[in-house]
């Protein structure tokens, strides 16, 4: 893989992850849990499609994995989107 397979990068385009998790508290509560990982600086939520995304924006590089986790420990699945649309 490379680097920004692997990691979300600092910069302006973030990363998008799609989500299982429907209701906004749910997508409040991975968020919140987003925002307290080291690196994190922002966590955009488009709830206005399905399945739902997030974008999240980091001010150092943070691994896909520790973002996954997080939104895992909250009982639902982070899937990063790919860079370019195919």
């Amino acid at each position: 893989m490379s680097l920004m397979d692997d990691n979300v990068i600092p910069g302006n385009y973030g990363k998008v992850f799609g989500t299982n998790a429907n209701e906004t508290a749910d997508l409040h509560a991975i968020r919140t849990a987003l925002l307290a990982v080291d690196g994190i600086t922002e966590v955009a939520i488009d709830d206005n499609i399905f399945p739902k995304e997030f974008n999240v924006h980091t001010d150092r590089i943070v691994k896909i994995t520790t973002v996954e986790d997080t939104v895992k420990s909250l009982g639902f699945h982070a899937v990063p989107k790919s860079l370019f649309e195919l």
